[in-house]
C-alpha cells in the first residue's frame, strides 16, 4: 500500500523525533533499530526506505536533535538565563529532551565522519549563539574565547552532574558551575 507524500513526511518526522530522543536517553549504541522502529510504530522496512541505513538515520537524528534544541531558545533569552536553565536539575534529569551535546559527546569519537560533522556543526552553532549574547564591549576574539569556555563548562558540568550517583554532589556541580559562569 502506497503512502501519500504528506504521510511519508509525517512518518519521517516521527522517526527523527523518536530517534533523537532515544539516542539522548540511551546513547547511540543503545538506540538500536528494533527500539527505534517500535517506539516510532514503524517497520524496519519503512525506516530503511526513508533513511537507507542506520548510519544515515543517526546523522539526521543528531542534526535534528541539535536543530530542535536550538529552536527552543527564545531570541530574547540572555546568556545568564541560558546558563541558569542549562544547569538546572530539570535539564539534568530529562536527557531525552535535553542538550544533545551533553548526551552524546562521549560517543562522538567512535562515530562516522558524517555524524561527527553534524555534531561539530551543532557545537559551532552553540558557540555562535553564546557569542552573540555576550557583552558587546568585548572584541570578537574575546567573545569567541568566552563562548568556547562557556560551552565547554556547560556541557562538562551537565555530563558530570548526570554521571555521579550522589544527588548532593550532582546538585553542587550544577550550582558551582552556574555561580562560576555568572562571575
Amino acid at each position: 500500500m502506497r503512502v501519500s507524500k504528506e504521510q511519508a513526511a509525517k512518518n519521517r518526522q516521527r522517526i527523527l523525533d523518536v530517534a533523537s530522543r532515544l539516542m539522548r536517553e540511551r546513547g547511540i549504541s543503545g538506540a538500536g533499530v528494533d527500539a527505534l522502529t517500535e517506539a516510532a510504530g514503524m517497520t524496519h522496512g519503512s525506516l530503511y526506505s526513508r533513511f537507507g541505513s542506520k548510519e544515515r538515520l543517526i546523522e539526521e537524528a543528531v542534526a535534528h536533535a541539535i536543530s530542535t534544541k536550538g529552536q527552543e531558545v527564545p531570541e530574547d533569552f540572555g546568556l545568564d538565563d541560558y546558563i541558569s536553565e542549562y544547569l538546572s536539575a530539570a535539564h539534568r534529569d530529562e536527557p531525552g529532551s535535553g542538550c544533545p551535546f551533553a548526551a552524546l559527546c562521549c560517543e562522538m569519537p567512535r562515530q562516522s565522519k558524517g555524524v561527527r560533522e553534524r555534531f561539530t556543526e551543532g557545537v559551532r552553532g552553540m558557540i555562535g549563539l553564546m557569542s552573540g549574547r555576550m557583552a558587546s564591549g568585548l572584541k570578537p576574539r574575546q567573545r569567541e574565547e568566552r563562548a568556547l569556555a562557556t560551552a565547554a563548562s556547560l556541557v562538562g558540568a551537565l555530563v558530570l552532574a548526570r554521571a555521579v550517583n550522589d544527588p548532593k554532589l550532582s546538585d553542587d556541580i550544577l550550582r558551582a558551575t552556574k555561580n562560576r559562569l555568572g562571575d
